[in-house]
C-alpha cells in the first residue's frame, strides 16, 4: 500500500520545514511506502524554497489560487492507495497521523476526519471558529441525514482513494473540505472521525476571512447536497 501526504501551503516558511520532517518521521513509523506531495499556493515568501530543500514531491500553481485548488492539484498528483492531507500552518500534529490512518487502514472507515471538538485532545481554537464549524455540522447532518460529526471543517483527514475517484471536487478555497464531505456521504462511503490536538497558529496569520470564507462554506454545502 502507498500513502500519499498532501501538503498545501501558502506564505508558511516558517512551519512547513518543520511540518515536513515531522510527517516524514511519523510516516516512517506507519511501514508503509509514503510520498510526500507539497503544493505551493504561489507563496511570495520561502515557503517553496524551504520546502524544495527536503527531499519531497513539490508543485507550485501558476497563480495564487486558494487552498481547495491547491489541494484538487495534490489529488491530481498523488498516486497512493491511502491519501492523507495536512495543513502547513503548525495546527496539527504530524504525530498524530497514526491515529487518522488507523480506521482506514484496518477498513472501518472509506473517510476519516481528524476532530478538533472530540473532547480528548488539547484545542487552542478560537470561539467563534468553533461557533462556525457547529453550523455547518448542524446543516451537513440536515441534509445528508448523517449526525454526530463534530468538525466537518478539519483539513486533517486520511482516506481511501475511490472516495475521491468518485468524486469530482470544485472548490477553490477553504469550502473544499465542506464538499468532500457531504460528497462522500450521498455516495455511500463511511464516514468516521478520530479526536486530534490542535494549536492555533503562533507564525503569520490565517487567510480565513469568517464572514467571506463562511459564506463560500454555506454555498459548498447546498451544492454539494443537491447535486454529486
Amino acid at each position: 500500500m502507498l500513502l500519499s501526504i498532501i501538503i498545501p501551503v501558502y506564505n508558511e516558511e516558517l512551519t512547513i520545514g518543520n511540518i515536513i520532517d515531522r510527517t516524514k518521521e511519523a510516516a516512517s513509523k506507519l511501514g508503509l511506502d509514503t510520498e510526500i506531495i507539497v503544493v505551493d499556493d504561489r507563496s511570495y515568501d520561502n515557503s517553496l524554497l524551504v520546502a524544495s530543500q527536503r527531499n519531497v514531491r513539490v508543485f507550485t500553481l501558476k497563480q495564487h489560487l486558494g487552498k481547495g485548488y491547491a489541494l484538487r492539484a495534490g489529488f491530481a498528483k498523488a498516486r497512493g492507495d491511502l491519501i492523507v492531507t495536512i495543513d502547513s500552518d503548525g495546527s496539527h500534529w504530524p504525530e498524530e497521523l497514526h491515529e487518522v490512518v488507523a480506521p482506514v487502514f484496518c477498513d472501518q472507515a472509506d473517510l476519516v476526519i481528524g476532530s478538533r471538538y472530540m473532547n480528548r485532545k488539547r484545542v487552542e481554537a478560537r470561539k467563534l471558529n468553533k461557533f462556525g464549524v457547529h453550523i455547518f455540522n448542524s446543516l451537513i447532518a440536515l441534509f445528508t441525514g448523517v449526525g454526530g460529526i463534530t468538525d466537518s471543517q478539519s483539513g486533517y483527514r486520511a482516506m481511501k482513494r475511490k472516495v475521491l475517484q468518485a468524486q469530482k471536487l470544485t472548490s477553490g478555497e477553504y469550502e473544499i473540505e465542506s464538499e468532500m464531505l457531504v460528497k462522500a456521504v450521498k455516495a455511500g462511503f463511511r464516514v468516521a472521525e478520530v479526536p486530534i490536538t490542535f494549536e492555533q497558529r503562533t507564525y503569520g496569520h490565517s487567510g480565513v476571512d469568517p464572514m467571506v470564507d463562511g459564506s463560500k462554506i454555506l454555498f459548498s454545502i447546498i451544492r454539494a447536497y443537491l447535486k454529486v
